[in-house]
């Protein structure tokens, strides 16, 4: 695929659309994959340890290939590697339903996980790069909110195809196939890659340690809050179903929140606005316990802000990030902030599942309180040095 600079407004704004149209259909497959799997692994009889190895391994495939792809972008082109992973993971689905054998199944998500963290990879570096410098903080909160309108869609869809047999998992490649569809049309007015990153990975993420720090919090918040937010409403005294709305209440905050989040970071230092950012969370992480002890609805509004809040210390990191760095080296900056929120996971979820367990009322918000206070931490040093 052939690039042209993107000189004419028009043909950046068409190209920064397909890229986002892109990614939000790989985030209405990868919603339905998500749970299709771990749901698939239960009826083959794995336990819930075994489904968690092959959950954990699709951030570890990302942690260690992540590095290499903008590379591999600069060699052989920035549209075909993103063809590439669109077609490794259409693949890996494929197979899934095809040879039902858990051990394979290790193979396939790795594959899954290589594609899919590509896409994320190259898809932002093409956003952040084709956005101009004083409309990125709106396009990067565009961009994060039509992404969780993916992710909320993909689970509606699976609801309405199934669960079982081949179907869900067809549908699913199916998404992936219309997701070529931006790509081929956008084909043209691809942001140039013609380099490798100068630096290592740990370089970049040594570079821009803010922005390291935010991406790294990010992941480790986003996926704590989701698998450990409904058991602090039943330690709260919640029913099952008003403690799984938690989530939800989450969720809405951040796909509502991300846009006006962005239009301030295009006004506001950047730097200045994460720290406020993570500020504002720590402040609002620690005070849902006493929320929870006024009623549902306060707890429910609470959560409803502090998931904006959380949400937006990705979209303007990324913009921190992009504001930093150009081409090759924006490329290789992304890399690293996707490696560190890959990371943030293998943290988050065990930290404040041991807090809960020391103390089943104040233990999530203690641990979800570290990681606010390290990137608050990040500001204030980085502040400080020379």
């Amino acid at each position: 695929m052939t690039t042209m600079p993107l000189t004419d407004p028009r043909r950046a704004f068409a190209s920064i659309a397909m890229a986002v149209a892109l990614i939000a259909l790989v985030g209405v497959g990868l919603s339905m994959a998500l749970p299709l799997l771990s749901l698939d692994m239960e009826r083959m009889g794995v336990s819930n340890r075994g489904i968690g190895f092959n959950v954990g391994l699709a951030a570890a495939a990302s942690i260690l290939t992540v590095p290499f792809v903008p590379g591999l972008a600069a060699r052989i082109g920035l549209g075909r590697v993103i063809a590439g992973a669109l077609a490794m993971t259409m693949a890996a689905l494929l197979l899934f339903p095809l040879v039902y054998d858990y051990r394979w199944w290790f193979l396939f998500r790795f594959m899954l996980s290589i594609g899919l963290s590509t896409l994320f990879v190259l898809s932002e570096y093409w956003i952040a790069t084709t956005a101009p410098p004083d409309r990125r903080g709106i396009v990067m909160g565009v961009y994060a909110t039509v992404l969780a309108f993916g992710f909320a869609a993909g689970p509606a869809l699976l609801a309405l195809v199934g669960t079982t047999g081949f179907k869900p998992y067809l549908t699913a490649v199916a998404v992936f196939v219309v997701a070529a569809v931006p790509l081929w049309l956008a084909r043209r007015w691809l942001p140039a890659l013609d380099r490798a990153p100068e630096h290592s990975v740990g370089r970049y993420m040594l570079a821009v340690p803010l922005a390291s720090a935010a991406g790294f919090a990010s992941g480790a918040i986003e996926l704590g809050g989701i698998s450990l937010l409904p058991v602090f409403g039943l330690a709260r005294g919640l029913e099952a179903e008003a403690a799984a709305l938690l989530v939800s209440c989450v969720a809405l905050g951040n796909v509502l929140s991300q846009i006006p989040i962005g239009l301030l970071s295009d006004r506001v230092p950047k730097d200045a606005l994460l720290g406020l950012i993570a500020g504002l969370g720590l402040v609002a992480t620690l005070t849902l316990p006493f929320a929870a002890t006024l009623g549902p609805l306060w707890l429910y509004a609470l959560l409803f802000v502090w998931g904006g809040i959380a949400g937006g210390l990705y979209t303007v990191g990324l913009a921190h990030l992009a504001a930093k760095y150009t081409g090759a080296d924006l490329a290789g900056g992304n890399a690293a902030f996707v490696v560190l929120f890959n990371i943030g996971p293998l943290a988050g979820p065990p930290l404040v599942g041991a807090a809960m367990d020391v103390s089943r009322t104040h233990g999530f918000s203690s641990g979800m309180a570290v990681f606010f206070a390290l990137v608050i931490a990040v500001y204030v040093l980085q502040g400080r040095r020379p």
